[in-house]
């Protein structure tokens, strides 16, 4: 059947999930095509009890699941889909066919499925599906329909009921132990571990000291040129035979590790006395030891690669590279980017190679296609690498693309063309050299060099890495053409010393690769794992780093206590596996379910919630038992942490504070609230006690000469300010209810100067300045964005703070005399110039804003952190606060509403005046019913929308 003509079929009605995606797709298709989006999933499982129908109650209705009926999922349309939904019907109704062409991976199966069960189509349906969105690949999937694949639809859903009953029954416990409104979910909760893990690995270690010496070694030979080298640098390898200590020798306990016999630990007094004894040394070559280098292409990108690189290579974070090569693939540039295959198609090959000739010559291109086998447990082969789309490849240049869109085209072009070019060849050269020192001793140095004869791939790509100091593989080190028995003269000899270093944090990039290889959860939603911990406040960003919150701690205490089942590696990639067999057909779903929810047999495994959490034998059993019995958690253990014998860190439900016990028992102990963004590690004994020495609490400032209150200082959470303390009696709640007055110091006070006199001044803001000739007030008062004058609605901003005290109303006058400023004002010089962003290759500035300064590269902006000061600020920081940010991505913005449709308008023109005023009526009253229905449910679901646990799917 030819798409592009109309045919006996009548119309067809083809749904896929984005507006961007059907838009794309219908200058493809041509007349007899309507293409329409069903704007994501239309149907899932009710986010509140309030969505459930009123006929489920109980355990059903809190669910959404019904676990003692085949846990049969209770499905809602989604509120903002029902007007979606209702189009749909309305096209289906004068369509022909329909055909379901939502995305090829298994959540766009369950899409369709939903689609199909929702929509109760009369007509034929067909399920279309194509990896790329390009004329031919339409047409194709047009004239190649297949049934829905019901195995990976219940696959998804048995995934999705899963997480659901993972997520309504773990959180809950949270709620009550350590905080409300905290989330638990199945890949969610383990990928949270992870990081805490490693932040646990670094308060544990402990740093080692270790010495060796550096050499310049020179030949004596000229000329020299950039070919042969007339010096070269050696490092000591050896003294005696003994290896030299590096800090691949030292455990995380700061000591040598056990087998080290051969090895010499050098101190810097041992490595100076050496360098001393080595001054007069006559060096020579004592082996050249030269192997070929060959390094293979890489393979086309998959989806956790295309993170990880543009993590690396754009600074990305995993959600900002999923929504800009989603955009990608909708518009046509890219294949289908939630793949876990490597596998590129003939046409795609064909296309790499024409355009390896063409851009670097038939010398690069391999006598035969290169092919890939994934790396990737249960990889979906039916699926391709992510590539550029269709059977000619575009340059970047020929896109059109710009920005963000055109950074990741660019890195996908070049890696897949690299994928089918030759190996980078070479020479590895390794260099000993020896001598005897004054005293006796034998010291050997070692260099190593690499020369890259033939580049290769090389020359197209060029993969990055996680390690900051790690060498790229194009990276050339030439040493000279020397000999065995060469003499050589040592030029510089420099005792150098090092210091082991803690376990990396974890940035998106690392994570996600840590996530893929121990084979837990799905590729498709690591994006969304990670945007979910660090939406959450489980996890926060510290330039690429990913830090675990104290929070996050209390956490996965719990869950390892109580649930360590649950949050177990092993155990969530065996329920990876088991699902994976469920889409296969090898696995029931109904099953597999009761044994996860209920336990082995028929229902109930045996022994205490704490056994059934860490026990061996089935890895499915007793989720039930486990939320049932939690009499053993005890809260406030939980929470608690041990700083120092005497000194406590506690979650608490408003954020993490230090306490040290009081001295007498029954008097209050001390207590100080630690910083939001304090990584864990940084929370050292010397540091707790800082905090608890700083002044807290209330600082009495002396009663108020009107009122008789107490004024007190306070230092919040969001700063220090000044407030009253009310009688006793006085309500607090109700209509009654009175607030004491509360006011943030300014800039230029602090707790430990703040007296009675400025809290006073604080207290009476907003100061009323006068009345203008048209009887309307002036007020001057502070706000967010610093000190301003108030007239009704119109306000002007002061140039200083104390302005708010002593503005007059003659000033204040004379100010609103003057226009009021609109626009941008004249751009301010920058506070300071750090230098170029390596990132976005611009220059970055220090500026003053609104909201204080702020580093800028012209198109990413990131305020200064309140330790950072403009003064002092390093360009490293500057970068640092730039890649946090971009990293975050976009602002969202709230939607706008859509203008009210004048169509109904224009048809009643042509009608009686008596049926204008009736219809207007009738509409005025369906328009209140509507919006007064509308409030109710709005209201409703904010309500619920509070308890509501989030689960992740994975």
């Amino acid at each position: 059947m030819s798409p592009s003509s109309e045919t006996a079929h009548g119309q067809r009605l083809v749904i896929v999930e984005s507006p961007a995606k059907a838009k794309t797709i219908k200058g493809y298709l041509g007349p007899g095509y309507i293409v329409e989006a069903s704007v994501g999933h239309i149907r899932d499982l009710p986010s509140t009890a309030a969505e459930v129908p009123d006929k489920y109650t109980g355990e059903v209705r809190r669910l959404g699941v019904d676990v003692d009926h085949d846990f049969a999922p209770i499905y809602v349309v989604n509120a903002d889909k029902k007007s979606q939904v209702s189009k749909l019907k309305s096209l289906l109704a004068e369509s022909d066919e329909l055909f379901l062409a939502t995305d090829e991976d298994r959540e766009g199966e369950a899409i369709a499925w939903h689609l199909q069960q929702v929509l109760k189509p009369k007509v034929p349906v067909h399920r279309m599906v194509f990896h790329e969105i390009t004329k031919t690949a339409i047409q194709e999937a047009v004239a190649n329909p297949r049934e829905l694949n019901q195995r990976l639809v219940d696959a998804q859903e048995t995934r999705r009921i899963l997480d659901r009953l993972y997520g309504f029954e773990v959180s809950p416990v949270l709620w009550k132990k350590v905080m409300p409104k905290l989330s638990a979910g199945r890949v969610q909760s383990v990928a949270t571990r992870l990081v805490v893990e490693r932040e646990r690995e670094r308060m544990a270690f402990r740093t080692a000291s270790y010495w060796d010496l550096v050499s310049t070694f020179g030949t004596g030979r000229t000329p020299a040129d950039a070919a042969n080298p007339e010096t070269f640098g050696a490092r000591l390898s050896a003294v005696d035979g003994k290896r030299i200590a590096s800090g691949r020798d030292f455990g995380p306990d700061g000591r040598l590790k056990a087998g080290s016999t051969n090895t010499l630990h050098l101190d810097e007094q041992a490595a100076r006395a050496l360098a001393a004894a080595l001054e007069q040394t006559a060096f020579s070559v004592r082996s050249v030891e030269s192997k070929p280098y060959r390094r293979s292409p890489y393979a086309p990108f998959r989806t956790t690669t295309l993170q990880q690189e543009a993590s690396r290579k754009l600074g990305f974070g995993a959600k900002r590279t999923m929504q800009v090569a989603q955009k990608l693939y909708e518009n046509g540039f890219i294949t289908y980017m939630r793949t876990d295959s490597t596998t590129l198609s003939d046409t795609a090959i064909a296309a790499a190679r024409a355009q390896v000739t063409q851009l670097y010559g038939a010398d690069y291109l391999p006598a035969a296609p290169r092919t890939y086998a994934s790396k990737v447990k249960n990889a979906q082969e039916a699926h391709e690498a992510v590539r550029p789309s269709g059977d000619r490849f575009r340059t970047p240049a020929e896109t059109g693309l710009s920005g963000d869109d055109f950074r990741l085209y660019e890195l996908i072009w070049m890696r897949t063309v690299a994928s089918q070019m030759k190996d980078a060849v070479g020479q590895s050269v390794t260099v000993k050299v020896g001598g005897r020192a004054a005293d006796g001793r034998d010291a050997e140095f070692s260099a190593s060099g690499k020369i890259i004869t033939f580049h290769g791939f090389l020359k197209a790509y060029v993969e990055g890495a996680d390690d900051p100091n790690a060498e790229l593989d194009d990276r050339e080190r030439r040493l000279p053409q020397v000999s065995e028995g060469d003499p050589l003269a040592a030029e510089q000899l420099t005792p150098e010393g090092h210091a082991t270093k803690p376990p990396a944090r974890y940035t998106e990039a690392s994570l996600v690769k840590e996530l893929e290889d121990r084979e837990i959860g799905r590729p498709s939603t690591y994006a969304s794992i990670i945007d979910t911990i660090i939406g959450r406040r489980y996890v926060f960003k510290k330039g690429t780093a990913l830090v675990p919150s104290f929070l996050s701690f209390a956490v996965v205490n719990l869950l390892e206590k109580h649930f360590g089942r649950l949050v177990d590696y092993d155990f969530t990639a065996r329920m990876e596996d088991d699902l994976d067999r469920i889409a296969a057909g090898e696995a029931q779903s109904v099953p597999w379910l009761k044994r996860f929810y209920f336990g082995e047999g028929e229902g109930h495994a045996t022994g205490g919630a704490a056994e059934a959490g860490n026990g061996d034998g089935d890895h499915l059993g007793g989720l039930k038992e486990l939320v049932t019995d939690l009499g053993a958690i005890d809260a406030r253990e939980i929470s608690s942490f041990r700083v120092s014998d005497d000194i406590t860190l506690r979650v608490g439900r408003y954020g993490p504070y230090v306490e040290r016990a009081a001295a007498v028992e029954g008097e209050p102990g001390q207590r100080a609230d630690i910083p939001d963004d304090l990584p864990p590690d940084e929370l050292t004994v010397q540091l707790a006690e800082e905090l608890l020495a700083k002044p807290s609490g209330d600082f009495e400032l002396g009663p108020d000469p009107v009122s008789g209150n107490l004024l007190v200082a306070k230092d919040g959470r969001y700063g220090p300010y000044v407030t009253e303390i009310l009688p006793e009696g006085t309500p607090k709640t109700g209509k009654n209810a009175v607030k004491p007055r509360t006011a943030s110091l300014l800039k230029t006070m602090s707790l430990d100067t703040v007296t009675l006199e400025d809290a006073l001044k604080l207290l009476s803001l907003p100061r009323v300045v006068g009345v203008d000739p048209e009887g309307v007030e002036i007020t001057a008062q502070n706000g967010r964005y610093g000190p301003y004058l108030k007239r009704g609605t119109d306000s002007r901003s002061l140039t200083s703070e104390e302005q708010m005290f002593t503005v007059t109303l003659e000033e204040a006058l004379a100010i609103y005399a003057q226009p009021k400023q609109r626009g941008r004002a004249a751009a301010a010089p920058p506070l300071k110039e750090l230098g170029t962003d390596p990132v976005s290759e611009r220059p970055v500035v220090v500026k003053d804003g609104r909201f204080g300064p702020y580093v800028t590269d012209g198109e990413t902006n990131a305020t200064l952190r309140k330790d950072d000061d403009v003064e002092t600020i390093t360009p490293e920081r500057g970068y640092e606060l730039l890649a946090e940010k971009r990293a975050r991505g976009p602002v969202k913005k709230a939607a706008k509403k859509a203008p009210a449709k004048k169509a109904a308008a224009k048809k009643t023109a042509t009608k009686t005046a008596a049926k204008k005023t009736a219809t207007a009526k009738t509409a005025a009253k369906k328009t209140t019913t509507a919006k007064s229905a509308t409030a109710k449910k709005t209201a409703a679901k904010k309500t619920a929308a509070s308890k509501t646990a989030t689960t992740d799917e994975g």
